[in-house]
């Protein structure tokens, strides 16, 4: 049986509170901490940057997983990388040269991944599988927490897992956007090992995030 991980999104904690927010996910059970970097430009809000993520770092040591949603993004990586990124995703669309870009994440000794959009087809990426250590699926237009799950993306995720087994490939399929307790099982069953959440971790069973921890992972 796979290991399922959980990787909150802190887009829905308490921004005043972030440093003892992500010491309450690490005492609850989470594996990573999902941090979305939002340029305004690329999509449509603006949230953190490299400052920020250096800060909170004391805090844990638990992995970051680091989602740029920022264009162009080959400039700025390293940058997330000195504040303390363990794993930098990346969209196809936000850099000149996907492999190039992969290629830098990699040489700074961090994990690489590539997200796609919903409506971001599997063939922008499939020549760098090979070489990327997750794909993160997006369930919903990335900018803004608290939206819907889109389920359309189920045939999405399924067709990453045939691909990886196809061709005995080793990265990790993650999903963001509107996990719930309803949707989780089937994108666990469609092929996802980590699944990112905010809104139903830190809102649902009345902020009891241990708990809403351990449904999403048995769920």
């Amino acid at each position: 049986m796979k290991k399922i991980k959980i990787s909150p999104s802190i887009l829905s904690a308490d921004f005043s509170q972030l440093g003892n927010e992500i010491k309450r996910l690490e005492k609850a059970g989470a594996d990573m901490i999902h941090v979305d970097v939002m340029d305004g430009h690329f999509v449509p809000n603006l949230t953190i940057g490299p400052p920020v993520i250096k800060s909170l770092r004391k805090y844990t040591n638990l992995i970051f997983d680091v989602h740029l949603m920022i264009s162009p993004v080959h400039k700025y990586i390293k940058d997330f990388s000195d504040a303390g990124a363990n794993v930098i995703t990346i969209h196809p669309e936000a850099t000149e040269n996907l492999k190039e870009s992969i290629d830098l994440i990699k040489s700074l000794d961090k994990k690489a991944g590539v997200s796609l959009n919903p409506d971001s087809k599997i063939d922008l990426i499939t020549n760098v599988l090979k070489d990327i250590d997750l794909v993160l699926v997006m369930s919903v237009y990335p900018g803004f927490g608290g939206q819907k799950f889109m389920p359309e993306v189920i045939s999405k995720i399924e067709n990453l897992q045939k691909i990886k087994e196809r061709d005995s490939l080793n990265f990790d399929i993650e999903v963001d956007g509107g996990i719930n307790f309803e949707n989780s099982k089937n994108v666990i069953n469609a092929g996802a090992n980590i699944l990112v959440s905010g809104t139903t971790i830190f809102k649902s069973n009345n902020g009891d995030i241990k708990k809403n921890i351990e449904t999403l992972k048995i769920n």
